[in-house]
């Protein structure tokens, strides 16, 4: 599915095999940390209004649960777990506190070492779905064309047009918000490599097979 996609009908079915898609990644703690950033944190933060802010415990099982859904950065989760719990605290209350301005949501938050932008918008999703979106690579490759740009400006550019994707899918009556269209997109992508590693499990064996002199670029 393409981000220019109109068809409501495959953004829900796309949206709808997100948990699957988890399940199927067979990564260790994968489906208990999802079902906590989503299902569990997001009350825990509203509960706290009208000054909702983190723990120190709570940004390392979603720093856990970004880096097991994506790419494992064992420093990045060494950094956010010595953090000064009245750092993340005042640091989360300030950027909850500055939505829906993303810009400057996201600059309160990555004072903290080892938060960049994108652990940045994964922690402003978790409270404010309909506004932030998690900057995930998959959902930036299908939205930007480009998923090694994690800066402040190129975040500001994907939030953009997730939004006006989740107001285009909203407009038949259905409630899609912006964190919807990235877990969509990343659902997407993953069942694109699951069909392709069933398909093809070894791709290089096969290519050196039919032409063992021929090179492949990369």
């Amino acid at each position: 599915m393409e981000f220019e996609c109109a068809s409501l009908s495959l953004w829900k079915e796309a949206l709808s095999s997100y948990s699957s898609r988890i399940e199927s990644l067979n990564k260790p703690n994968l489906v208990p940390l999802d079902e906590f950033y989503r299902n569990q944190l997001p009350p825990l933060l509203r509960h706290r209004n009208p000054n909702p802010y983190l723990t120190t415990s709570e940004l390392s099982d979603l720093m856990r649960w970004k880096l097991t859904r994506g790419k494992w950065r064992p420093r990045l989760l060494d950094f956010v777990s010595a953090l000064d719990e009245s750092l993340v605290k005042s640091a989360s209350e300030k950027a909850f506190r500055s939505l829906p301005d993303l810009s400057k949501a996201v600059s309160e938050l990555t004072v903290l070492k080892g938060v960049g932008p994108a652990t940045a918008s994964a922690v402003l999703a978790a409270y404010a779905p309909d506004v932030a979106p998690f900057m995930s690579d998959e959902a930036m490759e299908a939205a930007l064309g480009n998923s090694k740009d994690y800066s402040l400006k190129q975040y500001l550019l994907f939030a953009d047009k997730l939004q006006k994707k989740a107001k285009e899918l909203s407009a038949e009556g259905e409630t899609f918000t912006p964190s919807d269209v990235e877990r969509a997109l990343w659902s997407c992508a993953v069942g694109a490599k699951l069909l392709s590693s069933q398909s093809d499990p070894d791709p290089k064996v096969t290519d050196k097979t039919k032409n063992p002199k021929r090179k492949r670029k990369r």
